[in-house]
């Protein structure tokens, strides 16, 4: 059994995910990651021991900055998270909540963040690469309006829930800044770059671009529902 292990973590995967975050932003909404507080790696830890892709933390990793988001080879990557603490910013990082979809995971889990954080605004991102690129993207407000959409750009059908104007106004997004974006409601759900308008709802709190802000990364053991559906989604080889 352990040879077989050996062998599946150095097994290439053929899938590739390109982006796969969660970003919960609690009180005050105005901070900007430039001047967030120090990485907590204790509260990163505690966080990702919590969190429900997560079966077990096995080892912790050396700190890399929040924009240095691990490239995905073989299947020993698929175990290797990221998880930022800065003060009222958290986020995480984890191939765990990729999906081709069949499934929303990364709706399940921002709706278990919720619960948790009821007051927070919490944005998720997830792109994989499976010949065609497969996008989830999802905006919860504190005690307000939602937006999630998942699909293959260009194809239906689409999953789309919520109201997008109606969270694009609770966020005083006007209709300059969407145009700006390129970001047209009205256009077909596959032809919108719905991870930028995600990335309108962070603003300037967003601590992915950031080379200055540091995050723990840890080697996890997955649950076995989401090792199965990596290891499924990823094509892996051998």
């Amino acid at each position: 059994m352990r040879d077989r292990d050996q062998f599946l973590d150095i097994a290439a995967t053929q899938g590739g995910g390109c982006r796969y975050d969660i970003t919960v932003v609690q009180p005050p909404f105005e901070v900007r990651a430039e001047d967030l507080p120090p990485h907590d790696p204790a509260a990163a830890r505690a966080f990702a021991e919590a969190f429900p892709t997560v079966d077990a933390v096995l080892e912790e990793l050396e700190p890399v900055a929040a924009c240095a988001n691990p490239y995905l080879a073989t299947r020993a990557d698929l175990d290797v998270i990221q998880v930022g603490c800065w003060g009222n910013v958290t986020a995480i990082s984890d191939p765990a909540m990729v999906d081709n979809g069949n499934d929303t995971p990364l709706l399940y889990e921002v709706n278990r963040l919720h619960d948790r954080f009821p007051d927070a605004r919490i944005v998720g991102r997830v792109e994989v690469d499976c010949g065609e690129s497969h996008t989830e993207d999802i905006i919860r407000l504190p005690g307000g309006p939602m937006f999630h959409a998942s699909g293959w750009p260009t194809m239906d059908p689409w999953e789309l829930t919520g109201d997008p104007r109606a969270v694009a106004a609770a966020l005083g997004i006007g209709a300059g800044v969407l145009e700006e974006h390129d970001i047209d409601f009205d256009a077909d759900p596959g032809e919108v770059e719905w991870a930028d308008f995600a990335t309108l709802a962070l603003g300037e709190a967003d601590p992915w671009p950031m080379a200055g802000l540091m995050t723990s990364v840890f080697r996890v053991r997955h649950t076995e529902s989401y090792t199965r559906t990596m290891e499924e989604l990823y094509f892996l080889g051998g």
